[in-house]
C-alpha cells in the first residue's frame, strides 16, 4: 500500500509521518494533523503563560485561597458505613423500612452500663435515667427496656416455673433470717442476726445454709482489705444461682443532632461522660458507663479519621518533600511542583465538596491519593525540562515531548478511578469522581501553573544539559537488560504460573466493623454486646402484617436448624401463669413479714463492735455444714481494723447498700397480675407494633455470625422463609456480595477501557502487550504478597487491583512513548524517562504508604495494599517492561 503525502497543514513541517497500516492513508494522515494542530497549541498556550506568569501565579494564589476557605467552612465527612453503598439496592430499601416503621431504633445512643452486683447496675441505671430525662433537648427520648415498672411488677411471671418454686421454697427457708434482718439492715443488726442463727442452740443454722451469706460476706471483706470497691450481692444472696438478673443494664437515647456542625453528637456524649463522674459511676465506685450505638460509632469514626488523615496528610507531603529534594536536587524546580500540587489539592478539595457536598470514611483519603499521583505530573515535567533546558525554548519543549504521555497518564488513572461510578458501591464511586476529576486537575495545573513558575525561575545557562541518569539502580537496570532480558522475562513468566496458583485462596473480609479503630470505646462496647445474648445486635428482623401472623411466623422461624430464637411481641406475654399467680401468692402470704419497716435506731460503735466481735467468735464454733465459709469469714475479718469508724461505715455500706432496693424489688414482684398483649405497657407497644398493627420478628442466630459460611446459611434459610428480612446480618452478607461484585466489575472494567484506548492510540499490538504485561505480573504478585502477608480484602483497600491498572499503566506509557522517540529499549535507558518514572513512582509508594501508619484499620489497609502495589508495579516496570522490549525488539 502507497503512503500518503506528507500533510501540509501548519505545524507539520519536517514531521515524519508513521507508515501507513490497515486503519487507512487517509486515517493516519488525519492524526498527523491532530497531532500537529496540539502540537502548535501546546506551544501558544506555554509561551503565553510564560508571558503573563506573574499574573497567573498570582491569579491563581487568589483563586485558591478562595477554594480553601470554602473548603475549610463548609468541610463535611459522613461516616455512616451504610451510606457506602446505593440506596437503591434491594437490601437497603428493606432496610428503609424497616427505619420508617419503627424510626426509635435510628440514630440511637446506646448507654451501657456495667455494675459490680445486679443491684449497682440497677441503681446507677435509676439515677442515670431520671437525670437524662430532665434535659429532653440535649438528650431526647430515654428508653430503658428493664427498667419499666410494668417489668418490676412482674418480674416473677417471667421465670420458668420450675426455678420459681426453687425460689419460693429458698426464700420461705430464709424468711425469718430475712425478716429480722429488714427491721434492722444495719451492721449491727446483720452480725446479731448471724449470731443468733448459728448459735449451738439455734435451729435457723439450715436456714442460713440456704442462703450463702457467709460466702458472699467473705467475698465482700477480702476486698474491702485489699482496697477494692465491692457491694454484696442480695439478689444472688435471695436468689442462688436462680436470679435472672444481669450485672448489665442498656439505655437507649435518641439524641438531637446538630448536622450544621462537623461533630454533630460530641455535646451529648462530653455532657454524658461528665454526668457519669459526677453521680460517681466510675469503676472505683462498682459502676462503668460505656457509650456505643450508631451514634457513638459515627461521632468516634470521624475523630479517628479526622487524626489518621490528618497525620497522612502531613506524613505524606513530608516523605513527598524529601524525595523531591533527594531526587531532583534543584530547590525552584522542588518549590515550583509542590506549590503547583497544593494548588491542585485545594481546588479539587473545592469541587468535591462543590458536587458531592461531604466525603465519606473512603473518599476522605483521596488527599494522599492527589498528593502521591499529582506529583508525578511535575516530576516528569521538570525532569524533560531539565533535559533539554538548553533549548531555545526548554518549557516549550518539555510541555510538547510529555504532553501525550501525561494526558494517557492522567486518562488511564482516571478509568481506574471512575470504573467504580457505575457501580452500587457509592464510598468508591465517590472516591473515583474526586480523584479522577483530580487527575485532570493535576495535568491542567502542571500545563498552567508550572510553566509560569519556571518561567519566573528559570535555570541557569550555564548549566550542563543532562546527561543521563547516574542512579545505582538504573545502572543494575541497564546492565540486566543489555546483558539477561532473557533471564528477567523468564523469572517474570515463573511468578506468573507460580501467583496463578495461589488466586483460590484469596480471602476477603466483608465486615464494616473491621474497618473501624479498634481501640475506640464504642467499638469495643460494641463487640462486648455482640457476646452477650440478651443485646447482641446480629439479629435478623422483618415486619409482619399483624401480631398474629407474627406468632405464627415465629413459630415456622425457630425449626430452622441456624436458628437460635425467634422473638415477637407475643414472648411478653410469660406461660403458665395461673400456676405462677399460684405460687407468688403463696410467697407474698409467708414473706409479708420482710415488708414490714422497723425504726431504725441510732446505733453507737462501741455496739457495732461488740455484735462484730460476738459474730468472731460464733464464727468459731459454727455448723459443720457452714464450716468452709465461716472459716473464710474469720479470716476475712481479720484482715480489716474494726476498731475504725471509717472502716466500720465502709463495710456497712458494702454489705446492706443494695438490701432495701432488692426487697423493694422483691415487694413489687409479689404484687403481679394476669398479662396479655392488651396490658403491656405503651412504650414497649410502640417499639414492637407500628400504627397500622405491622409486627417486629426479631431472629437469632445459632452459631457465631464473625464466620462467613455461618453468617451465609443464616441469611440465606431466613431468606427461603421471608424473602424481604432484613436486619443487620442481611446487610453484612448482601453488602458483602456487592462489593465483590463492585470489584470485579472495575478492574474488568478498567482492563477493557484501557486496552480499546491503547488499541486506538497505539495500534500497535506489541506495544499494547508491553504495557499491560507488567501489570498482569504485577496484579497476580500483588494479590499473592497479601496472601502471605495476611491482608484480606476489604472494604478500602479492593480499590487496589483496579488502580493498579488504572496508575501502572502510566509508567509503560511513558517507556513505551520514550522508546518510539530514541528507536530502542537501551538507548530509552539513558534518558531522563526512567529516572522521572522511579521518581514519580517512588513518591506516590511514600505517600500511599503512609496511610499504613493511620490507627484507623480501614485507612491503614487501604494504604498498606496500595503502597505494595505501587512498588511490585514499579519493579515489574522498570525491570520486565525493558526486558520484553530488548528480547522483542522493534521492526
Amino acid at each position: 500500500m502507497e503512503s500518503m503525502p506528507p500533510c501540509r497543514c501548519p505545524g507539520a513541517r519536517n514531521k515524519t509521518l508513521l507508515p501507513t497500516s490497515a486503519y487507512g492513508p487517509i486515517t493516519r494522515s488525519m492524526m498527523t494533523c491532530v497531532v500537529a494542530l496540539g502540537h502548535r497549541f501546546l506551544r501558544a498556550w506555554v509561551e503565553l503563560m510564560q508571558r503573563t506568569a506573574m499574573v497567573v501565579v498570582l491569579v491563581t494564589i487568589c483563586f485558591t485561597m478562595a477554594a480553601g476557605w470554602y473548603v475549610i467552612s463548609h468541610f463535611k465527612i459522613n461516616t455512616n458505613t451504610s451510606d457506602m453503598l446505593s440506596r437503591d439496592l434491594p437490601f437497603r430499601k428493606l432496610s428503609e423500612e424497616l427505619d420508617t416503621a419503627f424510626p426509635q431504633f435510628s440514630d440511637t445512643l446506646m448507654i451501657v452500663i456495667d455494675g459490680e452486683t445486679p443491684d449497682l447496675a440497677d441503681q446507677a441505671t435509676l439515677r442515670l435515667a431520671d437525670r437524662l430525662r430532665r434535659l429532653p433537648n440535649l438528650f431526647g427520648a430515654v428508653h430503658d427496656p428493664a427498667g419499666d415498672s410494668f417489668f418490676h411488677r412482674h418480674s416473677l411471671l417471667y421465670m420458668d416455673i420450675t426455678a420459681l418454686e426453687r425460689l419460693s421454697d429458698r426464700l420461705a427457708r430464709a424468711q425469718p433470717f430475712l425478716s429480722t434482718l429488714s427491721r434492722e439492715p444495719t451492721l449491727k443488726g446483720l452480725a446479731d442476726i448471724l449470731v443468733l442463727a448459728l448459735g449451738e442452740e439455734s435451729n435457723m443454722a439450715g436456714r442460713v445454709a440456704a442462703l450463702p451469706i457467709l460466702r458472699q460476706m467473705a467475698v465482700v471483706v477480702e476486698a474491702l482489705a485489699k482496697g477494692q470497691f465491692a457491694r454484696l450481692n442480695w439478689e444472688r444472696v435471695m436468689q442462688g444461682r436462680d436470679a435472672a438478673s444481669s450485672q448489665r443494664r442498656v439505655l437507649m437515647v435518641q439524641p438531637p443532632l446538630d448536622f450544621t456542625t462537623l461533630h454533630p453528637a460530641r455535646p451529648t456524649m462530653v455532657a454524658l461522660q461528665v454526668m457519669a463522674i459526677e453521680l460517681n459511676m466510675t469503676p472505683a465506685h462498682g459502676v462503668q458507663v460505656r457509650l456505643t450505638g450508631s451514634v457513638a460509632l459515627a461521632e468516634e469514626e470521624l475523630e479517628s479519621v479526622e487524626t489518621s488523615i490528618g497525620f497522612a496528610n502531613i506524613a505524606s507531603i513530608a516523605l513527598v518533600i524529601t524525595i523531591l529534594i533527594i531526587g531532583i536536587k534543584v530547590k525552584r524546580f522542588v518549590f515550583s511542583i509542590l506549590f503547583t500540587l497544593i494548588v491542585g489539592l485545594i481546588l479539587t478539595s473545592f469541587l468535591a465538596l462543590l458536587i458531592i457536598g461531604s466525603f465519606n470514611i473512603i473518599s476522605v483519603a483521596f488527599a494522599v491519593l492527589f498528593i502521591g499521583l499529582g506529583v508525578d505530573f511535575g516530576i516528569h515535567f521538570c525532569l524533560r525540562y531539565m533535559e533539554g533546558h538548553y533549548k531555545s525554548n526548554a518549557a516549550v519543549w518539555a510541555t510538547t515531548s510529555v504532553f501525550g504521555p501525561l494526558t494517557l497518564t492522567a486518562m488511564g488513572a482516571a478509568i481506574g478511578f471512575f470504573s467504580f461510578l457505575p457501580t452500587p458501591y457509592q464510598g468508591f464511586a465517590e472516591l473515583g469522581l474526586i480523584a479522577g476529576v483530580g487527575m485532570f486537575i493535576a495535568l491542567l495545573t502542571n500545563l498552567t501553573v508550572l510553566p509560569a513558575l519556571l518561567s519566573l525561575m528559570p535555570l541557569p545557562a550555564h548549566r550542563p544539559p543532562h546527561q543521563g541518569h547516574t542512579s545505582r539502580v538504573l545502572r543494575l537496570l541497564t546492565w540486566l537488560v543489555d546483558c539477561h532480558a532473557r533471564i528477567l522475562t523468564s523469572i517474570a513468566a515463573l511468578l506468573v504460573l507460580l501467583s496463578i496458583t495461589v488466586i483460590p485462596a484469596t480471602r476477603f473480609d466483608l465486615d464494616p466493623l473491621n474497618l473501624k479503630d479498634h481501640e475506640t470505646d464504642s467499638v469495643r462496647t460494641l463487640r462486648d454486646l455482640m457476646q452477650d445474648e440478651h443485646w447482641s445486635p446480629q439479629s435478623i428482623i422483618m415486619l409482619a402484617e399483624s401480631p398474629t401472623q407474627a406468632h405464627a411466623l415465629a413459630q415456622r422461624l425457630s425449626h430452622l436448624p441456624t436458628v437460635a430464637n425467634v422473638t415477637t411481641i407475643s414472648d411478653y406475654v410469660p406461660l403458665e401463669q395461673k400456676e405462677k399467680l399460684r405460687l407468688i401468692d403463696d410467697m407474698a402470704t409467708f414473706l409479708s413479714p420482710l415488708f414490714v419497716k422497723g425504726h431504725l435506731l441510732r446505733t453507737s460503735t462501741l455496739a457495732v463492735q461488740q455484735s462484730l466481735a460476738a459474730l468472731k467468735q460464733t464464727l468459731l464454733t459454727a455448723p459443720p455444714l457452714l464450716e468452709n465459709d465461716s472459716l473464710r469469714l474469720q479470716i476475712a475479718l481479720r484482715q480489716i481494723n474494726l476498731n475504725d469508724k471509717t472502716v466500720l461505715q465502709a463495710l456497712e455500706t458494702a454489705l446492706l447498700a443494695t438490701l432495701p432496693r432488692q426487697l423493694e424489688l422483691l415487694r413489687q414482684g409479689l404484687q403481679a397480675g394476669p398479662v396479655t398483649l392488651a396490658n403491656l405497657p405503651p412504650n414497649l407497644c410502640t417499639r414492637e407494633i407500628t400504627l397500622d398493627g405491622r409486627t417486629r420478628v426479631v431472629v437469632r442466630p445459632k452459631d457465631d455470625l464473625t464466620d462467613r459460611e455461618a453468617l451465609r446459611l443464616f441469611v440465606k434459610t431466613v431468606q427461603a422463609v421471608v424473602p424481604r428480612a432484613t436486619g443487620a446480618p442481611v446487610s453484612l452478607y448482601e453488602s458483602g456480595e456487592t462489593v465483590v461484585k463492585s470489584f470485579l466489575f472495575a478492574t474488568i472494567t478498567t482492563i477493557i477501557i484501557l486496552l480499546l484506548l491503547l488499541l486506538i492510540l497505539l495500534r500497535k499490538a506489541r506495544e499494547i502487550m508491553l504495557i499491560f504485561s507488567p501489570l498482569v505480573l504485577a496484579a497476580l504478585l500483588t494479590n499473592t504478597f497479601a496472601l502471605f502477608l495476611g491482608i484480606p480484602y476489604n472494604f478500602a483497600n479492593i480499590i487496589a487491583l483496579p488502580l493498579l491498572f488504572g496508575l501502572g499503566i502510566a509508567n509503560g506509557i511513558q517507556l513505551v512513548f520514550r522508546e518510539r522517540l530514541e528507536q530502542g529499549s537501551i538507548e530509552l535507558l539513558y534518558t531522563s524517562t526512567p529516572k522521572a518514572v522511579l521518581l514519580s513512582a517512588t513518591t506516590t509508594i511514600a505517600s500511599f504508604s503512609s496511610l499504613a501508619l493511620s490507627t484507623h484499620p480501614g485507612t491503614a489497609s487501604m494504604g498498606l495494599l496500595l503502597g505494595i502495589a505501587v512498588a511490585v508495579t514499579l519493579i515489574a516496570t522498570l525491570f520486565v517492561l525493558p526486558a520484553l522490549m530488548a528480547t522483542w525488539p522493534r521492526r
